[in-house]
């Protein structure tokens, strides 16, 4: 029996009416019934998943936010897990995004902030979506102890690829980054990922990665993908993600994530 359940938010757990279907609520909460704990697992900060947690009452669960940067109770704020980067990284990294002309954006654990005056309508989107403030800041404002689950470099996918392109190979093998969107590509600390993220969760409740099932369309998904003992890919999943994963599920217009837990839990 399957004892984890990890979902991603956008492009899995919700539709691209950005709902939370009631077959996809309703096969959560018969999972859970049946004991399963119902993790979301997702690159948004920890204020884009509070109404999420409230809708599929999850207050009793933890919750892997900022793409695995920050692992906590979602009622006691207990941190499991918080790894971040530094104001030395961001130096790093906002001078790479002036030599590509593209532009960017920080958080720490309340805020987004973006150091460009002509402020990306892709950052005002992730504030608004995630409902957390965005702060303009000029980057010598930044306080030198800021700690940062992840630096997002924002723009139209064309743009966005051409950047990503550029950017030097000793830079990426330094950070984590993934595209989590056709028009995010986001940088974080080398040892973050959701695959590490669920892993840790993992031992710390006690449960062996066979007993794991991960589920997600994009990227940013793929490593808990790997690590599960069942990972599973959206019909609307990237081709990467369907190619690792052990289970391939309807899309997230179709009540995907409903589908794998009534096959994979809710029927066995």
């Amino acid at each position: 029996m399957y004892k984890l359940l990890a979902i991603d938010i956008d492009g899995t757990l919700i539709n691209d009416r950005k709902e939370v279907t009631k077959e996809v609520n309703e096969a959560i909460q018969a999972a859970k019934r049946k004991g399963v704990k119902v993790v979301i697992c997702t690159g948004r900060p920890i204020g884009g998943v509070y109404g999420f947690i409230e809708e599929l009452d999850l207050h009793d669960q933890y919750v892997v936010t900022f793409n695995g940067a920050l692992v906590q109770h979602s009622e006691t704020k207990e941190v499991a897990s918080e790894i971040s980067l530094t104001h030395e990284d961001l130096m790093t990294l906002y001078g790479v995004s002036q030599d590509l002309q593209t532009s960017m954006h920080f958080f720490d654990s309340q805020r987004i902030y973006t150091p460009n005056k002509d402020i990306s309508p892709f950052t005002v989107v992730e504030s608004f979506v995630n409902g957390v403030p965005l702060h303009y800041r000029e980057i010598e404002e930044i306080p030198a102890d800021i700690l940062i689950p992840k630096v997002m470099f924002v723009g139209e996918p064309e743009r966005l690829e051409k950047t990503i392109a550029s950017i030097p190979a000793t830079l990426k093998e330094k950070y984590t980054m993934v595209r989590s969107a056709p028009y995010f590509y986001e940088i974080l600390h080398p040892s973050v990922s959701k695959g590490n993220a669920v892993k840790l969760l993992a031992e710390k409740l006690d449960i062996p990665r066979e007993e794991v099932i991960c589920i997600g369309d994009g990227e940013n998904d793929l490593t808990m993908i790997e690590y599960a003992g069942c990972g599973v890919a959206m019909g609307n999943a990237e081709q990467s993600v369907k190619e690792i994963a052990q289970f391939h599920t309807r899309s997230n217009n179709e009540h995907g994530v409903a589908y794998a837990i009534e096959q994979l839990i809710l029927n066995t």
